[in-house]
């Protein structure tokens, strides 16, 4: 069986879940991997056949997207073009993390394929979403990468075609222990907007993970790593909590090591938004935004009791063997959802 499997590379979850498929998937087929976009911090961790710059998000230096730089880095024409190249009939399975690219692909060359990630699981109405839907978000999360089949990941398993979060082996066999620092990734926030206030707490240690960072070194209470896999996994199991935004895997980790949890979704991206809603919902502090009360707020939460959310680790054989028994075989028919995006 040949496989190919479509990764949208802004930020680093997609790529670490499909680095954890990788192994799996190699046992049923060769597997060839198209990335796309580029604002992503960490090294591919598997071999990448196809390179796409794609779209990506950009942010502003505290919290927010940058419309503008986002907007002007989109090329349709050179979108549309990669579509039509992309030699998806030479695939028996073609597998879709939220990429657009590939969407439109089988669109055009009228292919079958399977999303599966954290975005499927927001075509069910049940996945939890802010009290005020955004109705553009709405639509970009449903039809930014249309497929003919959905297999969600989320916290929780809210709907029949939901699955556990796919954790990373070094996180499911970490030893679980509290060296009372708390670990800070918020790639959305530059160092200078929050520098200071982790610096008003000074009986509390931060380890913060900058991608502006290339070597270790310490300031004050504040020591700062570069995103670098490894040390960000040892500071997590070792952590009293962690701070980060409103994305899907680096909290879904925090969970099931149990770790006490703040989460800062960022400004104006409806689906942080919506994963703060089902955050919320397991207990988990929110901060819809920073202001001049954030360092109060960070000692309040660093001394409550940790409120104990149990989340599983999903059964990759069993959702795999799930996508196989399930995925359209004829490539000539199309579901009708897949249709609507023409």
């Amino acid at each position: 069986m040949k496989i190919f499997y479509a990764i949208q590379a802004t930020g680093n979850g997609h790529l670490s879940r499909a680095s954890e498929l990788y192994p799996y998937l190699s046992n049923i087929g060769d597997v060839d991997f198209f990335v796309s976009g580029n604002n992503s911090s960490i090294d591919f961790p598997f071999p990448v056949k196809y390179r796409s710059k794609g779209l990506s998000l950009y942010y502003s230096k505290c919290g927010g997207i940058d419309h503008f730089d986002t907007l002007k880095k989109i090329k349709p024409l050179s979108i549309f073009k990669e579509a039509i190249d992309l030699p998806l009939k030479n695939y028996d399975l073609i597998i879709n993390d939220f990429e657009c690219i590939t969407s439109l692909a089988c669109t055009v060359q009228k292919m079958n394929s399977v999303q599966l990630g954290h975005q499927a699981s927001f075509k069910s109405e049940k996945t939890p979403r802010p009290f005020k839907r955004d109705h553009l978000g709405e639509l970009i999360l449903k039809n930014y990468s249309k497929s003919s089949k959905y297999m969600g990941l989320h916290f929780k398993a809210y709907d029949d075609f939901i699955f556990p979060p796919i954790i990373k082996k070094e996180i499911a066999s970490a030893k679980n222990i509290d060296q009372k620092h708390v670990t800070v990734y918020l790639p959305a926030f530059q160092k200078l907007c929050l520098q200071e206030t982790f610096e008003k707490l000074p009986d509390i240690e931060f380890h913060w993970y900058l991608s502006s960072v290339k070597d270790i070194y310490k300031e004050k209470n504040i020591t700062y790593f570069p995103i670098y896999q490894k040390l960000f996994n040892e500071s997590l199991a070792s952590c009293h909590g962690l701070i980060t935004g409103g994305g899907f895997e680096t909290p879904a980790e925090a969970l099931f090591l149990r770790k006490k949890l703040m989460s800062i979704p960022i400004k104006n991206h409806y689906e942080q938004q919506c994963n703060a809603a089902a955050l919320s919902k397991l207990g988990v502090r929110i901060l819809d935004a920073i202001d001049e009360n954030f360092a109060d707020q960070i000692s309040d939460w660093y001394q409550k009791p940790n409120v104990d959310i149990s989340i599983e680790a999903n059964n990759i054989q069993e959702t795999l063997q799930f996508l196989l028994d399930n995925y359209p075989r004829k490539k000539d028919v199309l579901l009708e959802d897949q249709l609507l995006f023409i």
